[in-house]
């Protein structure tokens, strides 16, 4: 009986330390804990919620459905943020070369009366990028000349022959820069405008030549055309697209004012003798609208800036075009 009460007792005393056996019955209530052999009540919490399962989402779907749900409640339509649209400069739609026309015709005088500036140019332009308003009454006086437009106040002038001479030999100093800068160049823009009919150079010196031949004085060049050339010379390595907007410009120039000029020095001082420079071989018109379309076709890959500048640089050369075109009646 000893033996037996002592294998009990040793057996109740293991069981006791087995692990336990929990009946939750409620939150944070009562519980019932059993033993084989003895049985307790004890207090516990539980936690009793459901479980919670975590995962992600696409932050920009919630934020484009929090908005669309704002904007629904705010019931109010969505409206589009207007494109504006940059106006559009004279003659842009034409090419650079019309553009400058425009210059030009802004700079004429109309009866006294200058054109106004509104139909060259808009608010936009730059002003660092427009001509002054002292440049422009420079350069309306070469219009007024006749070298810009042939129909000016040309019929006034009193041409003398040194002062035609000097004019001569100025333009001379100019055609052969320009010819010899794009005849030179490495610059592949002016590669388009070699050979184009239109070089006055060589028609100048047999011009000279002839005067020589008659016991007149040929003089050196004087100083608007030594000014210019150091202008053009410098521009030429600087910036292609301003140098080629003189190139049209003094071609252009000539073409259209100087007839104006051929026929009132003809009468006046040659007994109707016809230069040389005033000449062309083939159409002239024809020449000078290859020369265009070249211009423009090169001028499509400026930037507006360059373009903007290319404007400033043809009121440039009308001023000094007009400083040589005086000289005649000094």
């Amino acid at each position: 009986m000893m033996r037996l009460s002592c294998f009990c007792q040793h057996l109740s005393m293991d069981a006791a330390f087995k692990s336990p056996r929990f009946h939750p019955t409620a939150s944070f209530s009562h519980s019932q804990v059993s033993f084989p052999f003895f049985s307790f009540q004890t207090q516990y919490l539980t936690v009793n919620k459901q479980p919670t399962i975590l995962r992600c989402s696409n932050s920009s779907t919630i934020s484009s459905t929090t908005n669309g749900n704002n904007n629904n409640m705010a019931g109010l339509p969505v409206k589009k943020k207007r494109k504006r649209y940059r106006k559009q400069y004279p003659g842009e739609n034409e090419g650079i070369t019309e553009e400058m026309r425009f210059v030009a015709m802004r700079l004429r005088n109309i009866k006294g009366k200058k054109v106004s500036s509104d139909s060259v140019s808009d608010s936009e332009t730059d002003t660092e990028n427009t001509p002054s308003d002292q440049e422009n009454e420079d350069d309306s006086e070469t219009v007024k000349s006749g070298e810009n437009g042939g129909d000016g106040e040309a019929e006034t002038w009193s041409p003398t022959m040194e002062g035609f001479l000097k004019y001569l030999v100025d333009s001379k100093f100019v055609f052969n820069t320009i010819e010899r800068i794009v005849d030179e160049s490495d610059d592949v823009a002016y590669a388009y405008f070699r050979k184009t009919g239109l070089e006055r150079s060589a028609g100048l010196s047999k011009d000279l030549e002839w005067f020589s031949q008659r016991d007149l004085v040929v003089p050196e060049p004087s100083n608007p055309g030594v000014s210019y050339v150091n202008y053009l010379e410098e521009l030429a390595e600087k910036s292609a697209p301003l140098f080629l907007s003189h190139f049209y410009n003094i071609y252009f120039s000539h073409i259209a004012g100087g007839q104006v000029i051929a026929r009132k020095v003809s009468d006046q001082l040659l007994e109707g003798t016809e230069l040389e420079f005033y000449k062309w071989e083939g159409d002239v018109q024809e020449s000078l609208k290859d020369v265009r379309k070249n211009l423009n076709m090169l001028g499509e890959h400026w930037s507006r800036d360059d373009r903007n500048k290319c404007l400033k640089e043809a009121a440039k050369s009308f001023k000094f075009l007009g400083q040589i075109v005086r000289l005649i009646i000094l």
